[in-house]
């Protein structure tokens, strides 16, 4: 069986819940919108309040998810992403608010954490694709 050998695949029958699902699916849009407001602000000069306030907000799905997946049982295989994730926004928010050495590692850290969350994107829709 599938859900033997994957744990994101455990208790197939019980779905996804829909909090998990959305904040899955609103973290790569919201972390893609942190790339355009950065580079808007670099070349159009919008402020970058801006980018910190989405940079902020972002933080809401990444504790939902982290939350989600170590406080209910069967989406416990998406725990490592979540908190994948959630470690590197913390490292993203000391990034930003370091050096200029730093700040200048935090578009790399922000690409792996795009890539984490889309990653983590992925394995809830291959789920919910399972989902009978």
């Amino acid at each position: 069986m599938v859900a033997d050998t994957h744990d994101t695949f455990v208790a197939l029958d019980q779905g996804t819940p829909a909090l998990f699902v959305w904040s899955a699916r609103l973290l790569p849009v919201a972390l893609a919108g942190q790339f355009f407001l950065a580079g808007q602000s670099l070349f159009v000069g919008l402020p970058w309040s801006l980018h910190g306030m989405l940079g902020g907000l972002a933080a809401v799905p990444i504790l939902i998810l982290a939350t989600m997946a170590c406080a209910i049982g069967y989406p416990r295989g998406f725990a490592w992403w979540a908190f994948g994730g959630l470690a590197l926004y913390g490292v993203q928010i000391a990034l930003a608010t370091g050096s200029a050495t730093m700040l200048a590692l935090h578009p790399f850290n922000a690409s792996l954490l795009l890539t984490a969350a889309l990653v983590l994107l992925a394995k809830v829709e291959r789920r919910r694709a399972l989902h009978t």
